[in-house]
C-alpha cells in the first residue's frame, strides 16, 4: 500500500514539473510578457473608462548579440533569398554552422537601427525634468479636462497603471514606452481615447489594463522585430528596417497598429483578463503574417493599418 501511494505522488510530481516547464516555454518561445493579476477591480468610473485590475509585468532580459535571443517563428533559413517587393538592399545569407540568416544592411539601415537602439537603451529616470514633461504630457493628452495632482497620484491608476506611481511600470519597457504611448495618444486621438475609455466593443467585465497593457506591447514589438541584436535574424526585423529607413517613426507608428489590432484581437476572441496572453500571441502572428505580405510597401499599407482613427 505504501509503494502504491508513494509511486502515486511521484507519478503527481512528474506531470506537475512536465505543465510547469511547458508553459515556460511557451512563454519563452513567444516572447510574451507574463502578466500576473491581481483579485481587485476598480468600479467603473464616471468617464466610461470601464474596469481595470493591477497587473505586474515579469520581463525577460534582452542581451544585445545574444545568440540565444529568440527570433520569429516564421524566418526563413536559405541563401541569398530576397525580402519582398522592395527589399532588394536586405539579403538573407546563412551563416557557417548556424541555422539562422544573417541579413546585410544599407548604411542608412544601420544608422537607422542605432538610432532605434538608442531610445531603446534609455531607461524612465523619474528625476528627470524631460522624461517627468513627457509624463505629464501623456497625462494631458489622456485626460484633458481633468487636472494632474501629481506625477505620484492615485489618479494615475484610472489610466490602468499598477499604481498611484506609473514610473514602476516603465522600468520592463524604458523610456521608449512613454513616448510610444504619447505618440498614440497624439496621432490617432479617436482610436487612442477608444482604447484608454474602452468605448468600442462588447466589453469584458475583468479588461485588460490599458498602459501597462502598452508596456507589454512595446517590449513585444522589440523582441519580435529583433532589435536588441545587431543585425537582424529574422524576416520580420529585416522587413521592418526596410520602412524604418524610409520613416523615422516607424517603430511608433507600428506600436499604434498593434496596440489596436490587439484590441481588435481581444474583442473577436471575446477575452477575459485572463486570455492576455493568447490574445498577444495572436496579434504578433497576425503581425507578422501582414509584414510579410509581397504588396506592402510601407506601414501604411499594413490591413490592421485600416483599423486606426485619427
Amino acid at each position: 500500500m505504501v509503494v502504491v501511494e508513494a509511486v502515486v505522488v511521484m507519478v503527481v510530481v512528474v506531470v506537475v514539473l512536465v505543465v510547469v516547464v511547458a508553459v515556460i516555454q511557451d512563454v519563452v518561445e513567444e516572447g510574451v510578457a507574463t502578466f500576473v493579476f491581481s483579485k481587485g477591480r476598480s468600479e467603473m468610473d464616471d468617464r466610461g473608462g470601464g474596469s481595470f485590475v493591477a497587473v505586474r509585468r515579469i520581463s525577460q532580459g534582452l542581451d544585445r548579440g545574444n545568440p540565444c535571443h529568440s527570433t520569429s517563428a516564421e524566418a526563413v533559413a536559405g541563401s541569398a533569398a530576397w525580402l519582398g517587393r522592395g527589399l532588394s538592399c536586405v539579403c538573407a545569407q546563412r551563416r557557417e554552422n548556424d541555422a539562422r540568416p544573417s541579413f546585410d544592411l544599407t548604411p542608412a539601415q544601420e544608422d537607422c537601427l542605432q538610432r532605434l537602439q538608442n531610445r531603446i537603451d534609455v531607461a524612465y529616470n523619474s528625476s528627470d525634468p524631460e522624461h517627468q514633461e513627457a509624463l505629464k504630457a501623456l497625462w494631458n493628452a489622456s485626460f484633458p479636462e481633468e487636472k494632474l495632482n501629481g506625477l505620484i497620484s492615485e489618479q494615475w491608476k484610472e489610466m490602468g497603471w499598477q499604481g498611484k506611481d506609473p514610473s514602476t511600470d516603465f522600468r520592463g519597457g524604458g523610456l521608449i514606452s512613454l513616448e510610444n504611448l504619447l505618440y498614440f495618444a497624439r496621432n490617432f486621438q479617436k482610436s487612442f481615447q477608444d482604447l484608454l475609455r474602452k468605448q468600442v466593443g462588447d466589453r469584458a467585465m475583468w479588461e485588460y489594463p490599458f498602459a501597462v497593457a502598452g508596456v507589454n506591447i512595446t517590449f513585444m514589438l522589440i523582441q519580435m522585430l529583433d532589435l536588441e541584436a545587431v543585425k537582424p535574424r529574422n524576416m520580420v526585423g529585416a522587413t521592418f528596417l526596410k520602412f524604418l529607413s524610409e520613416n523615422e517613426s516607424a517603430f511608433d507608428l507600428l506600436y499604434c497598429i498593434t496596440f489596436k489590432l490587439m484590441d481588435h484581437q481581444w474583442l473577436s476572441m471575446h477575452a477575459s483578463y485572463m486570455d492576455f496572453n493568447t490574445v498577444m500571441k495572436a496579434t504578433r502572428r497576425q503581425l507578422e503574417r501582414e509584414l510579410l505580405l509581397e504588396d506592402i510597401t510601407r506601414l501604411e499599407d499594413l490591413p490592421s493599418y485600416a483599423l486606426l482613427r485619427r
